[in-house]
């Protein structure tokens, strides 16, 4: 019987099951997704075997598509007070310009733990600047925390087409800088943190750290729906949620063409600085500690359990949750549908960086 479920296709045994009907989905996340046409199948206009430029062209049109979406997520929610809000820019070391978008609550005498924040759209679209990320941010600095958004340049999309590493080194100077000025910063510790394509960022800056002796720079990391094994146009057995999960809200047939989008050639598949899935326990060792948490709902919660796993193994202080009855990065998307949700997440980040 174990070997039958693990081998099973599809969605739970049916491969016909929409989010709308998953018996395990919150009902108030189900109405929003319907609210916003997103409860039937997803669908599917580019995959691994598009040419590069069609997928380019699909990124871009859905990165623009993105813009209403997520302004409906956080419209009529109130202003967030007691946190001010100020931009940086540094130096990149490939010679380009970021911006860093810095949070800092109000009234806070002393330094306090600070949040390298990376934001979602698979390491290939969406900003830093937008009112989805910014309002994240500034709640998140809300919990006495100074929170810094990065905006980092993707592979794809109205910032430019910059495939890996370009998005890594943004991150990786960026790290540079706040340590440098943490105390200009009124930061205590930092701790990296992202969702799916900003995880895969924040886990990869780490493991890069630590190759370039590093590591004093972080002090943990908060992994949110980690995007990270490029195992999406040819899944992975012991992934068994790329199986369970596929078309539930997220097609792995586009988000393989993502992942071709971000490595064009495919020369980095296996590299654990594009895709951490594939770090070795030498890569792990020596690790700050981690916070994975994953979508139940989601084709990568299996992959952000496995690295859980492998760095309990490599001998990393780490903890994993899991949020039921959500589907990728579903307590960032819907944070109006599932308030309870998006706040238990905002306050377990919070209390990994002052546990630290």
């Amino acid at each position: 019987m174990a070997d039958i479920q693990l081998h099973r296709p599809g969605k739970l045994g049916n491969p016909d099951l929409v989010i709308r009907d998953d018996p395990r989905a919150d009902p108030r996340l189900v109405a929003a997704l319907e609210a916003a046409q997103m409860g039937g199948d997803p669908p599917v206009y580019v995959d691994s075997n598009t040419p590069l430029e069609g997928i380019r062209q699909y990124l871009a049109a859905a990165e623009a598509g993105s813009v209403e979406f997520f302004a409906a997520s956080v419209a009529g929610m109130p202003l967030v007070e007691g946190v001010s809000t100020t931009i940086e820019k540094i130096p990149g070391v490939d010679g380009n310009e970021i911006s860093l978008f810095i949070h800092r609550p109000d009234g806070i005498d002393g330094a306090v733990p600070g949040v390298l924040h990376l934001h979602g759209g698979g390491m290939c679209i969406l900003d830093a600047e937008g009112p989805l990320y910014t309002r994240w941010r500034s709640d998140l600095a809300a919990r006495k925390l100074v929170v810094i958004g990065v905006e980092f340049r993707n592979a794809t999309g109205r910032l430019g087409v910059n495939p890996f590493p370009a998005g890594l080194n943004d991150v990786s100077s960026a790290l540079r800088w706040v340590h440098a000025n943490k105390a200009k910063l009124g930061i205590a510790r930092l701790i990296i943190s992202g969702d799916s394509g900003g995880a895969n960022l924040g886990l990869a800056a780490t493991l890069k750290a630590k190759r370039e002796d590093r590591l004093r720079e972080v002090d943990g990391v908060y992994a949110l729906c980690p995007y990270i094994s490029n195992a999406y146009a040819s899944k992975r057995p012991e992934l068994q949620s790329l199986y369970e999960n596929d078309g539930l809200y997220t097609p792995l047939a586009v988000v393989a063409a993502t992942a071709i989008a971000y490595d064009p050639d495919g020369e980095n598949a296996a590299n654990p600085l594009a895709w951490p899935y594939h770090a070795s326990q030498a890569d792990l060792e020596g690790l700050p500690p981690h916070a994975i948490s994953v979508n139940e709902l989601d084709p990568f919660r299996d992959e952000g359990l496995a690295y859980y796993r492998k760095l309990l193994a490599a001998g990393v202080q780490a903890r994993a949750r899991t949020v039921n009855g959500t589907c990728h990065a579903a307590e960032i998307n819907f944070m109006k549908a599932i308030p309870d949700v998006y706040h238990a997440t905002l306050d377990d980040i919070a209390a990994f960086a002052h546990s630290l």
